[in-house]
């Protein structure tokens, strides 16, 4: 008799990513909340797990920081297409997937400062980040172009840029709303009527 059971060991793959995931999800709440310098123990506590946990999965806070981005990412990108699905138009899609954006702005503040040292491993999380919403921005903004519901010809990439110019300094001013010029830029978008 065999003790490897591939159901099991299936299921504790199934069970570290899902682990993994709600890791990367309370560190990016916190990372939202406190910004990139956030101590650990309020990851770990957020997530439920012990600080050896975090540190068996991510050795060094730059691991965890570039595993964040990467997670939140791929988040993003699988939100447009399930927020076009799911939204009463293309354009609250586009809303609402532009809000998760600012959302993502905030937390990837910082990330520049801790990877400094290590250029090309940043350009190289900046391609990954314009290969994989670009399309999803174009995706949304093509869709409420469609439906009439905004002018076309915007470009993903014009404002994923715009939007990302909104947020700077953002964190540090509690006079300065980025979420609402965002709303604003939004609304600027809309077709006349």
């Amino acid at each position: 008799m065999k003790d490897d059971d591939p159901g099991a060991t299936r299921s504790k793959r199934a069970d570290a990513r899902r682990n993994e995931k709600a890791l990367l999800d309370a560190a990016a709440a916190v990372f939202v909340a406190s910004g990139v310098d956030a101590p650990v123990r309020d990851i770990a506590a957020k997530a439920g797990v012990g600080m050896g946990t975090i540190y068996r999965h991510f050795p060094t806070r730059a691991d965890l920081i570039i595993a964040v981005y990467r997670h939140q990412v791929e988040t993003l990108a699988e939100a447009g297409p399930a927020l076009l699905a799911s939204s009463a138009t293309p354009y609250a899609a586009l809303a609402k997937w532009l809000d998760r954006f600012v959302d993502f702005l905030v937390t990837k503040h910082g990330l520049a400062a801790v990877l400094q040292s290590d250029a090309a491993g940043f350009d190289s999380l900046h391609a990954y980040f314009i290969d994989r919403l670009e399309p999803v921005g174009a995706q949304l903004l093509d869709a409420a172009a469609e439906s009439g519901e905004i002018r076309s010809g915007v470009q993903a990439y014009e404002l994923m840029r715009g939007v990302g110019k909104l947020c700077i300094g953002a964190d540090n001013d509690p006079r300065y709303d980025a979420r609402r010029l965002v709303e604003l830029l939004i609304a600027g978008l809309r077709q006349a009527h």
